[in-house]
């Protein structure tokens, strides 16, 4: 099977080495490179580093060395072929046929490197003749230097229809309808693509011309203002960002890369000494744009207009972006002042006004908040779901789990404040209490005895549940947290239904407890009794208010999940006669994930607890209290 060197140097391009050797190996940042104790041989201390800029791993134990294809071929025991499959499905890319005609193509394709280095070269020429006048004033009207001029490679292609083929004559005419310089119609002559327009060259990510973007100099009737090379062997617009060849060094120079919307919009910034800007292909961005980006820069910025149309782009950008985020990778978002460009910006503002928007950038979760929130009126109730909809939505479409698990988290709570204000901050629903100084209101009438009994006998299932006990009475304990959280414990009482009478009297006495605070409203009868208060924070007194809420949020979470765990592990083991395979491995990750689970609630038993231990020293010959484990 035939594979050039520059359809193999394009795979390793399209491959993210450190998310690829992740999925086996725990990396941790060191500077621009990842580190790791070397899966190829048994150390303490990390010797093995990761190199994405470069393309290679390195181990300064054992010299272990090599690309995406090694490493699939000696860390997973892949012959080079299968190695090279795995990869290219993962990139979308087909591996040629196993046939003379694929050698060919590829001898063709390098052939047409040699086309689009000529046709720069021969543009650069006309911008400097007496034909390329009107591009010279315009580039000198943006106030472009002639060092960044010569840096972006500008040129100039006249408004003629045969000038490109007859300047590039050595070259048949097929390679330069294939490189996207000239236009095949049938019946008629074939004529040059690029006519009457200032010209920028686009680059792949080792510098070599690939297509090119041309800006209108005249306004002529419909004539696009920029236009750009097609889709050909060289280039694919959904997988290329402009100048990322000079970007990404910058980028990791300066900690920051910085997405723009257009070509002219990352000159400016470069004149204004930006350099670590790219920009998408006149398109919005692509999945394959963002991990490109993410290669370069953890968290690039996005620097949209504030007009409708840019803000349209930002939030397309996240929407894209959040099934593939991953733990330390996601997107920050600058928003510029309505009407203006970073052009614009800059030239009014100064480089100043730019700098100090890029270094307030807004989150990918403010962005949704704040996008669908002005979405829609929010008037009514029914307005007020429909937002809690689609920011689940959203949510939902995040594969990392404990991502999502947190944005969830974030945007009910931004959601539960906004819907569920307190008492006192909504207007006129009740009557303020009128009683003497001091004298407390009346307290609601307790349960009946009947209805006391039916909450204890349907809690019998939760009593032995340590961490539902805990969440049950953290939520007693910390009322104002219940309408935040009141979509999680519905979940819960769906999951647990013995549970779910609790939940609702819980959800429906919520305003009581906030008005009147420890008042009983649960007789002493209705619920399992806590577990000891000194197991978790949410249950103690005097606890950091931070603690309590991020504490109670995240154990809500988790007794939501465990039930789902449980029906999921259920249901691969029921599948395990037809697929044994499929339902084992489904099996074995849903497993690991509740042991994660219950680890965790371990953990934060065993924070309190210790915690405890050092405010509250034990008598002598007494043993400290330990941990709590899932159930009593």
């Amino acid at each position: 099977m035939a594979l050039s060197p520059q359809w193999l140097d394009e795979l390793k391009t399209r491959t993210t080495l450190s998310a690829l050797i992740m999925r086996t190996t725990k990396l941790t940042r060191a500077g621009n490179e990842w580190k790791a104790c070397c899966p190829f041989h048994q150390e303490k201390t990390p010797s093995f580093y990761v190199n994405d800029a470069k393309g290679f791993y390195h181990c300064f134990g054992c010299q272990a060395h090599g690309s995406a294809i090694d490493w699939m071929m000696q860390q997973h025991g892949l012959e080079f072929m299968d190695a090279v499959k795995e990869l290219a499905a993962a990139a979308s890319m087909d591996v040629p046929a196993p046939d003379p005609r694929a050698a060919r193509r590829a001898e063709e394709r390098a052939s047409l490197h040699d086309v689009m280095q000529a046709a720069q070269q021969w543009l650069m020429a006309n911008l400097r003749q007496p034909v390329g006048g009107k591009a010279r004033d315009y580039l000198s009207s943006r106030g472009f230097s002639q060092a960044i001029c010569n840096e972006f490679g500008f040129g100039y292609a006249p408004d003629e229809r045969q000038s490109l083929k007859q300047a590039l004559g050595n070259f048949e005419e097929p390679m330069l309808i294939e490189a996207g310089l000239r236009i095949a119609v049938d019946d008629k002559e074939p004529y040059d693509r690029f006519r009457d327009r200032l010209m920028l060259p686009i680059q792949d990510a080792r510098g070599r011309v690939i297509a090119f973007g041309g800006r209108i100099l005249e306004k002529r009737e419909g004539a696009p203002k920029y236009l750009n090379s097609p889709d050909t062997p060289l280039f694919d617009k959904s997988r290329t960002l402009y100048n990322l060849h000079r970007a990404a060094p910058a980028a990791r120079k300066s900690g920051r890369l910085i997405a723009v919307e257009g070509y002219m919009d990352v000159i400016a910034l470069a004149a204004a000494g930006f350099a670590e800007a790219v920009a998408p292909m006149g398109t919005a961005l692509t999945e394959q744009q963002i991990e490109l980006m993410w290669r370069a820069c953890e968290k690039p910025v996005l620097c949209f207009d504030g007009d409708a149309a840019g803000q349209r782009a930002a939030m397309k950008a996240v929407v894209r972006a959040l099934p593939l985020l991953r733990p330390g990778h996601t997107l920050q978002i600058v928003t510029l002042p309505e009407g203006l460009d970073p052009d614009d910006l800059i030239r009014q503002r100064g480089k100043a006004a730019m700098g100090k928007l890029l270094e307030a950038p807004r989150s990918m979760i403010d962005l949704i908040w704040s996008h669908e929130s002005a979405a829609a009126p929010l008037a009514s109730p029914e307005e007020k779901a429909g937002l809690k909809a689609r920011l689940l939505a959203h949510v939902d479409s995040i594969a990392d789990t404990d991502i999502r698990a947190l944005y969830r988290r974030e945007l009910l709570d931004r959601y539960g404040a906004f819907a569920f204000p307190p008492r006192e901050a909504r207007s006129g629903n009740r009557t303020a209490w009128q009683g003497r100084p001091g004298q407390r209101p009346a307290a609601p009438a307790r349960m009946d005895p009947q209805h006391a009994a039916n909450l204890r006998k349907a809690a019998e299932g939760a009593s032995r549940d340590v961490l539902t006990r805990a969440v049950l009475h953290g939520f007693l304990r910390h009322p104002e947290l219940i309408a935040p959280h009141a979509d999680s414990l519905f979940e819960l009482a769906r999951a647990l239904p013995q549970v779910a009478p609790l939940v609702d009297h819980l959800v429906d006495s919520a305003e009581s407890l906030e008005a009147f605070e420890n008042l009983p409203i649960f007789d002493a009868d209705s619920v399992p009794p806590p577990p000891d208060n000194t197991r978790f924070s949410f249950l103690g007194e005097g606890q950091d208010p931070v603690e309590v809420r991020e504490d109670l949020a995240e154990a809500v979470s988790l007794l939501v999940e465990r039930p789902a765990l449980e029906a999921a592990i259920k249901a691969a083991t029921a599948r395990f006669d037809a697929d044994p395979e499929g339902a084992f491995a489904e099996q074995q990750l849903l497993r690991k994930r509740k042991l994660e689970i219950e680890e965790r609630i371990g953990q934060m038993a065993r924070k309190r607890a210790a915690a405890y231990a050092v405010e509250t020293p034990t008598p002598d010959g007494a043993e400290p209290s330990e941990g709590a484990s899932e159930t009593e």
